[in-house]
């Protein structure tokens, strides 16, 4: 089928710290077509190929499109912190090191006492933010000749354009960026990553990178003559900006590897505050108020006492109820960059008490990110919590996490809410006008 004769849509490419996802949007905002692939992930470094990871993005696009539908607007969005340096030709230095690596425990620890105190910066400190990512590539062998930082989530848009640039929702993320003035901390920046040059443009979310120049993607038939890339991101922010437009004012509750709150505010940025990350607002000159909690890992690190584990599934499916620990205290989450998780001292040895109170102090971090992110953000109390990720479809964990919050909250019907979010954001640029309730779907009926 030529170019012509197939129906246009945007894409959304969601590159997570897990999985890849793709999703194509027509003009109306329904999804046509999705493909996804795990992250290709060294499972004992924990860092990526980028050069692989391109690869796998450029196949889950043709595998979406098919023989039906050709893009005319990419927007990649992905894991906050990742990146990796590149030569003058856009080709890696070094490998890309996860946020959640613990090899950023042991970076941070000598970074701490040398950084400036910045508290118009977008983020608090701690061993998951880029800069942590830029100290430790810069130690790697061969980064000598760098010319560039690239996001892990701008890197498809960077190599299909040739140009370089870091999107807006990412320069929050690093610990050296202030949304308030878009303005680096160049003290910060010299300490881990070197000369400010290294740092490209910074671009906002949703604007229009450049014509997409991928001769794979040509060759499959599957972008059209006018394709471009649009800038997205952070994966998260996109998902909340994607859920404000269906619902204005809602606090998105993601659940995947993290757990992730956040919500638009259309204040102006301001300084950030305790448990609390600020960025950009997403088109719009507002904030985006995010909160990141360490999930998967504290769920991982529990269950390897496989009875604890058999509890956990067995109350995440809501085939057991909780004992009464959720509160109390028994376990201490691990933190983002690699902190371990751990038990209190007095934490009792029986099993479904000990999964009881992982899960039960999840939730309570749960609770307190929603509080912090809608403090102070003119987001009102009674502003709904919507669910999406996988977390959101664990009947048992929806329940748990109601009753430590004490109010009701919804699931989102589309299962990918970021990769539609970013096709959403990619068909904006575009001047398309989709609906995002047709996108999203309606809020899927409690049977509860």
């Amino acid at each position: 089928m030529s170019i012509s004769r197939r129906e246009p849509v945007t894409c959304g490419v969601d590159i997570g710290s897990t999985n890849i996802k793709v999703a194509a949007l027509d003009r109306a905002g329904s999804v046509l077509a999705r493909a996804s692939r795990p992250t290709p992930r060294d499972p004992y470094e924990l860092t990526l190929d980028t050069r692989v990871l391109f690869d796998v993005v450029e196949e889950l696009v043709v595998e979406a499109c098919g023989n039906a539908y050709a893009a005319h607007a990419l927007c990649t969005v992905g894991v906050g912190e990742d990146g990796v340096l590149v030569d003058s030709d856009l080709v890696p230095l070094s490998a890309a090191l996860a946020w959640f690596d613990p090899r950023r425990q042991g970076v941070f620890r000598v970074l701490r006492p040398l950084l400036s105190v910045d508290e118009e910066l977008d983020a608090a400190a701690d061993a998951a933010r880029t800069m942590v990512g830029w100290a430790w590539a810069r130690q790697q062998p061969g980064t000598d000749a760098a010319h560039s930082w690239i996001a892990v989530a701008d890197l498809a848009a960077v190599l299909w354009t040739g140009r370089l640039f870091l999107s807006d929702t990412l320069a929050s993320r690093t610990g050296a960026w202030r949304a308030s003035s878009r303005t680096w901390s160049p003290d910060r920046v010299a300490l881990t990553l070197g000369p400010l040059g290294l740092l490209p443009p910074v671009l906002a979310a949703g604007v229009v990178v450049g014509p997409v120049r991928s001769p794979m993607l040509r060759a499959a038939g599957v972008v059209g003559e006018d394709a471009v890339a649009v800038a997205g991101g952070h994966d998260h922010p996109v998902g909340g900006w994607a859920v404000d437009q269906l619902e204005p004012g809602s606090v998105l509750d993601s659940m995947g590897t993290a757990e992730v709150i956040v919500t638009q505010s259309p204040l102006a940025p301001s300084v950030h505050r305790a448990r609390v990350d600020i960025g950009p607002g997403i088109r719009s000159t507002g904030t985006t108020v995010l909160s990141v909690i360490e999930l998967a890992r504290n769920v991982a690190w529990a269950a390897q006492d496989p009875d604890v584990g058999v509890w956990i599934e067995a109350l995440l499916a809501g085939k057991a109820r909780p004992e009464p620990v959720l509160e109390a205290g028994y376990f201490r989450p691990g933190r983002r960059g690699g902190n371990p998780p751990s038990y209190a001292s007095d934490v009792p040895r029986d099993r479904r008490v000990k999964a009881s109170a992982v899960l039960g102090a999840l939730a309570c971090e749960g609770r307190d990110s929603v509080d912090a992110v809608s403090d102070g953000t003119s987001v009102s109390g009674s502003s709904r919590v919507l669910l999406a990720g996988g977390g959101s479809r664990a009947p048992g964990w929806v329940d748990l996490k109601e009753a430590v919050a004490g109010y009701r909250s919804e699931p989102i019907a589309e299962p990918e809410v970021t990769a539609v979010g970013a096709a959403l954001l990619a068909a904006t640029a575009l001047g398309w006008a989709p609906d995002p309730a047709a996108a999203l779907g309606r809020q899927r009926p409690s049977t509860r």
